[in-house]
Order: C-alpha cells, then sequence, then structure tokens
C-alpha cells in the first residue's frame, strides 16, 4: 500500500502533466457540470486493507444509449430507483476524437454513468461495463498488472481526471478512473452487485487475480447453486460472491449455454420491496425480461431499459 505521501507526489506528476493540455469549452463544461459528482483519488487516508479502492458509492455502470433514447433512459431510471440526475454535457471524454453525450445518475442502489455518442464510438470503448473509482492511477495500473490484468487502454486523462481500461481473465473489462478535485458521494442505501458470467476453465483464475487486486474476500461459493436463477431451473451452476471496498461482486460459473437475457445483465440492484420496484418500473416503460424467480437468498427479475439496458433487480427475504 503506497504511502499518503507517495499518493500526493503522484497527484502532483498528474497534476503538472495536464497544466500543458489546453481545454476547450465542451471540456471544461464538463468539468464544471461533473465535479459535483466525482470523487478524490489522493485526499484523505485509505483503510490498508482498501488497496487503491475508494467505495462502492464511486462505482457506476457504463450504459451506452443512443442520443434519442436518453431522456427514456435517465427518466425511467429515476422512477424505478429513485436518485438525481446530473445536468447533461457534450464533451470528447476518450483519448481519440469523438463526442458524446453524457450524464450520470446517483441513486441510493448505484450510480450510473451514462453516454450518447453523436460519433461512432471507438474500440474498445463500449464494451467496459463499470468504471472504478481508485485513489492513485500509477499505483492502480502497477496493482493490476501485478494481479494479471491486461491494460487495454493505457491511462489517459480527461477533462477532470484520468481514465483507463483493464481486462481480467475471463474478459471482464473494466474503467479505473481518478479526478484532480475531491467531492463526495452520499452512501448507498444498499450496494450493487457486478454480475460477471465466466467459464469454468477461467473462474478460478478470475477469482483468485481480482481478489488480489481488490483486496477482497470470497465471502460464498456455492457449485451446486439453483439454475433457475439464470433461466435454467432443475440444474445446478457455480456461484461465488466476493465483498470489497470495490463493492459486490456475483461471478457466475457456467457451461455457457444460457436463455435469453441472462448474461446480458451487467448489474444487480438490490431493492426493498421487489414488486413495488418492477410496478413502478412498468409504469416508466421499462420491460420485464425474465419474471421474478426466488432461489437462495433473493427474489430477482431482469429487466430492460428504454434504450436497451438490461439489469438484474432484487430483494432480500423479510427478516
Amino acid at each position: 500500500m503506497p504511502t499518503i505521501a507517495t499518493n500526493r507526489l503522484s497527484q502532483q506528476r498528474n497534476q503538472r502533466r495536464t497544466r500543458s493540455i489546453p481545454f476547450s469549452p465542451a471540456m471544461a463544461l464538463a468539468a464544471v457540470l461533473l465535479l459535483p459528482l466525482a470523487a478524490s483519488a489522493s485526499g484523505g487516508k485509505t483503510p490498508p486493507s482498501a488497496g487503491v479502492a475508494v467505495g462502492p458509492q464511486y462505482d457506476t455502470t457504463h450504459v451506452y444509449v443512443a442520443p434519442a433514447d436518453l431522456d427514456a433512459f435517465v427518466n425511467s431510471v429515476i422512477a424505478t430507483f429513485g436518485g438525481k440526475p446530473s445536468k447533461r454535457s457534450v464533451a470528447n471524454v476518450l483519448p481519440v476524437p469523438s463526442s458524446t453525450e453524457m450524464q450520470y445518475i446517483l441513486t441510493p442502489v448505484g450510480a450510473f454513468s451514462i453516454f450518447a455518442y453523436q460519433t461512432p464510438v471507438p474500440f474498445p470503448f463500449g464494451q467496459e461495463r463499470t468504471g472504478y473509482l481508485v485513489t492513485d492511477m500509477d499505483q492502480a495500473i502497477k496493482a493490476a498488472r501485478s494481479a494479471g490484468a491486461e491494460v487495454i487502454v493505457e491511462p489517459f486523462k480527461d477533462a477532470i481526471g484520468m481514465d483507463a481500461v483493464i481486462q481480467w481473465p475471463g474478459g471482464l473489462k473494466m474503467q479505473l478512473y481518478w479526478h484532480f478535485t475531491p467531492s463526495t458521494n452520499p452512501p448507498l442505501d444498499t450496494v450493487p452487485e457486478n454480475r460477471v458470467y465466466v467459464s469454468r476453465d477461467q473462474a478460478d483464475n478470475f477469482v483468485t487475480r481480482f481478489v488480489r487486486f481488490a483486496r477482497g474476500k470470497v465471502v460464498a461459493d456455492d457449485k451446486h447453486a439453483d439454475a433457475g436463477a439464470i433461466g435454467r431451473p432443475g440444474e445446478t451452476y457455480r456461484r461465488i460472491e466476493i465483498e470489497s471496498l470495490f463493492g459486490n461482486m456475483r461471478v457466475l460459473v457456467t457451461d455457457g449455454h444460457l436463455p435469453y437475457p441472462f448474461g446480458h445483465e451487467t448489474t444487480g440492484y438490490q431493492v426493498h420491496d421487489l414488486g413495488t420496484t418492477l410496478e413502478r418500473a412498468k409504469a416508466a416503460g421499462v420491460k420485464i425480461l425474465s419474471p421474478p424467480y426466488t432461489a437462495h437468498d433473493r427474489t430477482a427479475a431482469i429487466v430492460q431499459f428504454p434504450g436497451g439496458y438490461i439489469a438484474e433487480i432484487h430483494s432480500l427475504p423479510a427478516r
């Protein structure tokens, strides 16, 4: 774990490198609009066990929609989960020429980063499922590589910080990001889970390496979980649960024989009352792709929001 002095030195190096980059009006606008939703990379102490993680309230699910679907998607998320959207801006947030409308939504059950590109989306963007805030980009890249991740997009600067994209054994891609200016997101009511489908060939390799990077722990490993939860009632599959300061992860180990829509959902959202949430969702134009199914620790449904984003929504048994 780097010392605070080391983090500050790294931050100073990053800031010095950034001073020479001219900001366009669009980039400046993006910085102003997104700063209230940003978090600091090096502004305070991080528990030793946390590694480079900051907290699950800063982890965002990346959602790409067509510009024509942006309003409907944002409205349906807020109607379903509550929360507050940022102002909308247009900027280039990539290391190559591009333009996107972008908006953040902070909800009690997780954060969304929404991109509605006005230009073709450069490869490999759009394949990363989530964005994880890190305390220090240099240290995060070093830790990811040391744990066995591949850096498929080297760190680059945007209007308010730095970003990179990494890939894990098994194919999971995620963005790491770091911000220049500190701010605070409120704690979540419930922590969402990153839902990762992996093959039997790579499951143990992926879990070992991600846990090392995240400084997390495996809290459950059920080799005979009810496969009705992934559309195959009467069968079993392996389900692994990981907890870390990055948030929760549910690893679903399958043979790849998945009926639609399973495998398309990237995030699972925990709500207090699934039935009530689904009624609000349907009224906002959300489709129920797979009806509620109860297995082990939850009742869950798979839904599709306007614009095509597919998610799992679940509630736990009343205690």
